[in-house]
C-alpha cells in the first residue's frame, strides 16, 4: 500500500497541476489529511502548486516544509560531486511530512527549471526518489502541440523508462492532448485528458499584470474573465466586428474610440462575448467615448498599456494561465477535466490508501461532489439570473455534478452569463411564464388547492412564480430536486414544497438538519430551521429523519435528544415530551442508537459522558443532535457557527416525497455547489428506494 503518488513530467510543462488537483482531491475524500511535497522549488518566488494544494486542501506547509531544497541549492550540490547528500536532504524532509499524513501528493522537479546548470532535471532524478519514497508515480505528457502519434510514444516511452529504472508506475496521464485521441495499451492504465481552454487561458488580471498595465475600466469580476484569444482592432468598425471571437482580448489604439465603442456594443448585444480591451501607445480614449462606455454596463476590463499593438500582442500571447487558489473557476475546470477523462474509482482502488473511519469535514465536503458526480439527477434552480447561483452552476456543471435547469427570460440570463463571464451552456434555460408546461401545471395544481378555494385564473398566475414552477417540475418528474433560496426567504422556498409534494407517508412533519462542519468532525444538528414547538411524536419524525440523513451521507447516527437534564435527574414538561420521544424512536427503530433525555455536554464530551451516563453507548460519542424546540435549535446552531469557526451546510430538508432545499439568503457559491451536491445525493436515493 502506497502512502504517497508521485507526479513527474515527461519533459517539461505537462500541465502537472491539473492532475495534482485531480489527485489530492480523490485522497482528500478518503483519508482525514493529505499532504503536498515538492522536491525541489524556486528561491525566488512562491512554489505555485504548493500554494494552490495548500489553500484548496487546508495544508500546513509551514511545518514540516513541504519542499526538499531549492534548484540553486540542487545544481551548487550536484556540481560539487555531492549529488547521494542532495538525495539524502529530499528524503529527510519528504519524512517529516510523510509522518504528518496518511498520503502525500509529491509533485516532481520542472525540467525547465533547472537552469542551464547541471541541475537534476533529468526522470531518472524523480525516479529515484520516487524509490526512496516509496511512491507509486504518474508520469505526465504534455500533448499541447503534438499528435496522437508522438503522444502515444511519449508514453509508451515514460511508462518503460521508469520500470527500467525501478519505479512502481501507477498510470501514464497525457494532459492537453488533442481530441479526439486514443493512448497505448500499458500493462497499467493510460489516461488522455484534452485541451481544456479555460484552464490554461489566462485571465484579464493576469495579462494587464504581465504588461505592466494600467486600469482604465473594470471591477475584480471583469479583471477575471478567460483570454481565449487576441484580436487587433487597426481596421474599420465592420472589419473588426467579423473578426471579435468568444472569449478575445481587444488590442486596439488608445485613440480609436470607433472601435472601442463598437467591440463594447457587440458584447453588450449578444452577438459575441468579448474578455476585455487593451489600449495601446498609451493613449486615452474621449472622455465622451468613456461616458459611453460607462453607459453600456458592459462588465468589461478596459487596459491601457504603452507598447503599440504588435509588441502588446507579442507579449500578450506569451502568458500562460494555470489553476490557483486567486482563479477557483480554472480550478474547477481543471478538476472537471480530470474527473471526465480518468477513472477515478479505479485508481483509488490501486492507489489501496486506507480510508479513514472517522469522516472530517474535507473529505465531507469533497465526498458529496463525488457521490453526486457518480449518479448525476437532474435539479432546478428557479433563480436563474442571480450571481452567486450562476456561478455556482458553472462549477456544477463543469465538475458534472447534476444536469440543470435555470429558472428565468433565457435573454436575461444570456446578459448576466455575458456580464459575469461564466460559461453555462450545458444548462437548460426555462421562462416559466412562456412555458408549454404552465398550463399543465396550472391545472395540476388547482386540483391539489381546490379545497383551499384555488381556482384556474389564481393557478395559472400562481405557477408563473419561479419557485411553484420549480416545485411543480420536481412534482411532475421533470425535475429530480429543487435548490432556492438565494434571493428568496425560507417561507418562499419551502410552502410550495408543503402544498405539492407533501411528506413521506408515516411522517408527520417535514424537517431539517444542518451539517456542522467543525475542526475535526461533521455532526448533524436538527431541527433548527422548521418546526417551531414539535410535540413528543414529531421530535421522534424528526430524529428518524434526521438519522436517515446522516447514514445517507456516510457518518454513523448516534443520536442525542436534548434537554436541559440528563436521564433522571430532572424533571417537567419540557423533560417529559424529549423522553417520550426517545422512547418512541427506541420503539419504531430498535437498531438505532439513540439516548435521551440527554445535555449536549454529556453527548458530545466523553469525560462528562462518563460522570452523567457512563453506560450509554450515544453520550459523547453523539454524531446526530436534535433540539427539544426551533428556539434551542436555531440559536445553538448560530452559536457554533459563529464561536467555533464551523461551517453550517444546509438547511437540509427530510421528510419531503421529494427532495428540495432551502438557501441562506447570504449563501456563498461554495454553499450553493454544496447544497445542490446533497440534494443530488437524496433524489438518487429516492430514485433507488
Amino acid at each position: 500500500m502506497a502512502r504517497s503518488v508521485y507526479l513527474t513530467s515527461v519533459g517539461s510543462g505537462g500541465g502537472k497541476s491539473t492532475i495534482a488537483l485531480g489527485l489530492a482531491e480523490l485522497l482528500s475524500r478518503q483519508v482525514e489529511r493529505i499532504g503536498a511535497f515538492r522536491p525541489l522549488v524556486s528561491s525566488t518566488e512562491p512554489d505555485p502548486i504548493l500554494a494552490l494544494l495548500s489553500d484548496r486542501y487546508r495544508l500546513d506547509v509551514t511545518t514540516p516544509d513541504p519542499a526538499g531544497t531549492s534548484y540553486a541549492q540542487a545544481t551548487a550540490l550536484v556540481g560539487e560531486g555531492r549529488r547521494e547528500e542532495l538525495i539524502s536532504r529530499i528524503v529527510e524532509r519528504y519524512r517529516e511530512v510523510e509522518r504528518g499524513c496518511p498520503a502525500v501528493v509529491v509533485v516532481g522537479s520542472d525540467f525547465a527549471d533547472g537552469g542551464d546548470g547541471a541541475g537534476p532535471r533529468e526522470l531518472a532524478f524523480n525516479a529515484r526518489l520516487a524509490v526512496e519514497f516509496g511512491s507509486v508515480v504518474v508520469p505526465v505528457v504534455d500533448g499541447y502541440g503534438q499528435s496522437p502519434e508522438a503522444i502515444a510514444a511519449a508514453a509508451r516511452g515514460a511508462y518503460h523508462d521508469l520500470v527500467d529504472l525501478g519505479a512502481t508506475v501507477l498510470a501514464v496521464i497525457a494532459n492537453r492532448v488533442p481530441e479526439p485521441m486514443a493512448m497505448p495499451d500499458l500493462p497499467v492504465p493510460a489516461y488522455a485528458i484534452p485541451e481544456v481552454p479555460v484552464v490554461s487561458a489566462p485571465t484579464v488580471a493576469e495579462v494587464a499584470t504581465a504588461l505592466g498595465a494600467t486600469l482604465l475600466a473594470g471591477d475584480e469580476a471583469a479583471l477575471g474573465r478567460d483570454v481565449l484569444d487576441y484580436v487587433v482592432g487597426a481596421a474599420h468598425v465592420p472589419t473588426l466586428l467579423d473578426h471579435l471571437t468568444d472569449g478575445c482580448l481587444v488590442i486596439t489604439p488608445g485613440d480609436r474610440d470607433d472601435l472601442l465603442v463598437a467591440a463594447s456594443a457587440a458584447h453588450v448585444a449578444g452577438q459575441v462575448s468579448v474578455a476585455g480591451l487593451v489600449l495601446t501607445l498609451g493613449e486615452r480614449p474621449d472622455p465622451r467615448a468613456m461616458r459611453l462606455f460607462d453607459g453600456m454596463a458592459t462588465g468589461l476590463a478596459v487596459l491601457s498599456v504603452p507598447s503599440d499593438s504588435y509588441d502588446t500582442v507579442a507579449a500578450s500571447s506569451r502568458i500562460e494561465g494555470r489553476p490557483s487558489a486567486a482563479n477557483p473557476r480554472k480550478v474547477e475546470a481543471a478538476l472537471g477535466a480530470f474527473e471526465a477523462h480518468v477513472d477515478t474509482d479505479d485508481l483509488a482502488r490501486r492507489l489501496r490508501v486506507t480510508r479513514s473511519a472517522r469522516v472530517t469535514p474535507l473529505m465531507f465536503e469533497y465526498d458529496l461532489i463525488d457521490r453526486a458526480r457518480a449518479r448525476r439527477r437532474h435539479l432546478v434552480l428557479p433563480e436563474g439570473t442571480e450571481e452567486r447561483v450562476l456561478r455556482a452552476a458553472e462549477i456544477l456543471l463543469r465538475r458534472g455534478v447534476a444536469e440543470l435547469t435555470l429558472l428565468g427570460r433565457p435573454d436575461d440570463i444570456a446578459r448576466r452569463t455575458r456580464e459575469l463571464g461564466v460559461d453555462i451552456s450545458g444548462a437548460t434555460l426555462v421562462d416559466p411564464v412562456t412555458s408549454p408546461w404552465r398550463d399543465e401545471f396550472a391545472e395540476r395544481y388547482a386540483q391539489l388547492r381546490a379545497h383551499r378555494g384555488v381556482t384556474a385564473e389564481l393557478a395559472h398566475d400562481r405557477v408563473a412564480q419561479p419557485n411553484y414552477f420549480a416545485t411543480l417540475m420536481v412534482a411532475a418528474g421533470r425535475a429530480d430536486g429543487m435548490v432556492s433560496g438565494a434571493t428568496h426567504t425560507t417561507a418562499a422556498t419551502i410552502r410550495p414544497a408543503f402544498e405539492i409534494i407533501r411528506t413521506v407517508p408515516g411522517v408527520s412533519v417535514a424537517s431539517s438538519v444542518f451539517f456542522m462542519l467543525l475542526a475535526d468532525r461533521v455532526l448533524v444538528y436538527g431541527d433548527c430551521a422548521v418546526n417551531r414547538d414539535p410535540d413528543a411524536a414529531q421530535l421522534a419524525d424528526i430524529a428518524i429523519s434526521s438519522a436517515d440523513t446522516t447514514a445517507r451521507f456516510g457518518i454513523e447516527p448516534r443520536v442525542a435528544m436534548l434537554s436541559y437534564s440528563t436521564g433522571s435527574s430532572g424533571a417537567g414538561a419540557d423533560v417529559e415530551k424529549v423522553a417520550e420521544a426517545t422512547a418512541l424512536v427506541r420503539q419504531r427503530r430498535p437498531e438505532l442508537l439513540v439516548d435521551g433525555p440527554i445535555q449536549y455536554d454529556a453527548a458530545i464530551d466523553p469525560q462528562v459522558a462518563a460522570t452523567k451516563l457512563p453506560e450509554s453507548p450515544v453520550a459523547g460519542r453523539a454524531t446526530v443532535f436534535i433540539f427539544p424546540d426551533l428556539n434551542t435549535g436555531n440559536n445553538t446552531y448560530k452559536a457554533v457557527q459563529r464561536s467555533a469557526g464551523a461551517v453550517a451546510v444546509g438547511p437540509v430538508m427530510q421528510g419531503l416525497r421529494r427532495p428540495v432545499n432551502d438557501l441562506s439568503r447570504g449563501a456563498t457559491v461554495p454553499d450553493i455547489v454544496n447544497t445542490v451536491a446533497i440534494t443530488a445525493i437524496q433524489a438518487a436515493g429516492e430514485a433507488s428506494s
